[in-house]
């Protein structure tokens, strides 16, 4: 129903935000996935999180590949940036465009087919690369478009739909981050509003590879008995490591806590992250930890979700390949092309 408009009306009572939007302002056309499908939640956590950091629309890119995942970006946004890329290759584009323009907030939405199958190998080098970007995966551990195959992420010994049980080992899309030095790793469940929209801030605020694997139940194919990606068994087997609050620098910052049930970590932009520690034993800042973390939960049937880890000094592709400040598709002819005698210069340096 991408073909019928929404009503452009907005009522006068509409609370606005800081740079003068109202939430429907983040919308985008209505949507045509199956009522109730968990990626519906993710596209209004998304609104929600843009709307309350006060985000221009014009200034976010948002990429996708191909999938039920992929044709989200269209429900959300619809003043911004938008390509849709071919099957598996979202990360290269965002990356070509990073690297164009860095002023842009990136947002790469995928799904666990396109990223943890044809994808594969350009996920991991945008997360090793260390891009610039809020990258989500709305993971439904099936492949919806096609009547409910397992995808990658299907864990092993779930049952589908029709009663076919899955053999092969899962591929764990966070642990899988943590290893390629990913700076903010996530995972959240589209039935947790409240857990999932901080995520997502915090995700936009980082510098650097931000990855969040969002659980989403598929309603027409991964939500029965059996299914390790139902509403129902998220909801029983969720291990919440940490509740997350996003503190913009202007904001004025009170802390008022028992000593050990907080921890706060400063972004590069100023704005911190308050982590309400549900686990005492947690620190998100210990890569190795989180790894360890989530290996012995996982080992006890568990879904763990919250912040992970995240590195508050990290960098970006941009300072990795110590690029100029002012954006390379602003750069003019003259600094773009020097000149012959440049040129030799370079060359007899790498004789």
């Amino acid at each position: 129903m991408t073909w019928i408009a929404k009503p452009a009306l907005r009522h006068p009572s509409l609370a606005c935000n800081k740079v003068g939007f109202t939430r429907r302002d983040y919308e985008g056309k209505i949507s045509t996935l199956c009522a109730g499908c968990g990626h519906d939640s993710i596209s209004a956590a998304i609104i929600q999180a843009c709307w309350e950091l006060d985000i221009q629309p014009h200034r976010v890119a948002k990429l996708s590949g191909i999938g039920c995942s992929s044709k989200t970006p269209d429900y959300f946004l619809g003043q911004s940036h938008g390509f849709n890329t071919v099957h598996g290759r979202m990360p290269s584009v965002l990356t070509g465009a990073n690297l164009a323009n860095r002023e842009l907030l990136y947002l790469g939405v995928s799904g666990d087919g396109d990223s943890a199958s044809i994808g594969m190998g350009q996920f991991v080098h945008a997360l090793r690369r260390g891009v610039n970007m809020a990258y989500i995966v709305e993971n439904n551990g099936v492949y919806g478009l096609t009547k409910g195959q397992f995808s990658a992420t299907a864990d092993q010994g779930s049952v589908s739909k029709r009663g076919v049980v899955n053999a092969d080992s899962p591929i764990d899309l966070v642990g899988l981050a943590l290893q390629l030095g990913a700076t903010y790793v996530a995972r959240g469940f589209s039935g947790d509003k409240r857990q999932l929209v901080p995520l997502i801030k915090g995700a936009i605020a980082h510098r650097g590879a931000a990855f969040i694997d969002v659980i989403s139940p598929c309603v027409a194919f991964n939500n029965h008995d059996g299914s390790t990606k139902s509403y129902a068994w998220v909801r029983e087997h969720n291990e919440a490591v940490n509740r997350l609050d996003v503190i913009p620098p202007r904001a004025e910052i009170a802390v008022d806590y028992a000593p050990g049930t907080t921890v706060e970590v400063e972004q590069h932009d100023g704005s911190r992250l308050r982590l309400h520690k549900l686990d005492a034993d947690h620190d998100p800042r210990d890569r190795v930890a989180a790894m360890n973390h989530l290996q012995a939960r996982q080992a006890r049937g568990e879904v763990v979700t919250g912040l992970l880890y995240v590195d508050p000094q990290a960098g970006d592709l941009h300072e990795h390949l110590r690029t100029v400040a002012t954006p390379l598709n602003a750069l003019r002819e003259d600094v773009l092309v020097p000149g012959p005698d440049v040129l030799a210069k370079i060359n007899a340096a790498l004789r």
